[in-house]
């Protein structure tokens, strides 16, 4: 990101400190849902929620002789836990733990997005009620056309935004998706009743159907392809 366009509640939640917190999250919540589900002891889980910790400059150091982040990243966790670190991940693959991450940073940034385009929605409707009797040149064919109102050319651009609003929380539905399903998404190695208990808990739907490890990343493009919601004063000449 360029930090000068960057907002910083949205430039947090891409930090490299962010991410493995999410990494966490999503590897705690698995555990949980082990536990509830008899699969792993509660007092191992208890264990890994007071000890759990990361340092991204150790997962960097453990990254260049592994060469493997996930794996870097679950030796420091191990590091901090102790003997209950071989509860983490247990039956989890990469994927599982990445994709699903990504989608709790997705979300969060959506809802950055979006409280953000409410201040602008209500700054419009109140220009358009302020200037609803403010004359100004209407244009047609980029020329001098009839008159209208700057009040009227404000609403067609709230009527804009709200537009784009309802497509941005339809893809945040979309991408609050998450994936526990092991080596190329069969279930074998782990229960499907923990994908539905870790999602629910991070507040992800499931994926309907897995079909393979990296499934999920089929709707993370559409978070980063949406059209800018923010109408520019130039768009519309008419």
């Amino acid at each position: 990101m360029i930090e000068r366009y960057t907002l910083p509640e949205m430039g947090e939640l891409w930090t490299e400190h962010y991410k493995l917190k999410t990494w966490l999250q999503v590897e705690i919540a698995v555990c949980e849902a082990q536990a509830e589900l008899g699969y792993i002891p509660q007092a191992a889980v208890d264990t890994i929620k007071a000890k759990a910790n990361f340092d991204p400059q150790r997962v960097l150091e453990i990254e260049k002789e592994v060469k493997h982040d996930v794996i870097a990243f679950l030796t420091n966790l191990n590091e901090y836990v102790g003997d209950a670190g071989r509860y983490i991940h247990l039956g989890m693959t990469s994927s599982d733990m990445l994709d699903t991450a990504l989608a709790l940073q997705l979300v969060a940034s959506l809802d950055v997005i979006l409280g953000q385009l409410e201040h602008l929605v209500q700054a419009i409707r109140y220009q358009a009620q302020q200037h609803r009797d403010t004359v100004m040149i209407g244009r047609s064919h980029g020329i001098h056309a009839e008159p209208i109102t700057f009040g009227f050319k404000l609403a067609g651009w709230l009527a804009e935004v709200l537009r784009h609003r309802e497509r941005l929380c339809m893809l945040h539905q979309r991408i609050a998706v998450g994936k526990i399903s092991g080596a190329v998404g069969t279930y074998a190695n782990i229960d499907p009743q923990i994908e539905a208990l870790a999602c629910q808990k991070l507040g992800l739907e499931c994926l309907s159907c897995p079909l393979a490890s990296g499934a999920r990343r089929q709707s993370s493009p559409k978070a980063t392809s949406f059209p800018n919601p923010y109408p520019s004063p130039s768009a519309s000449v008419n």
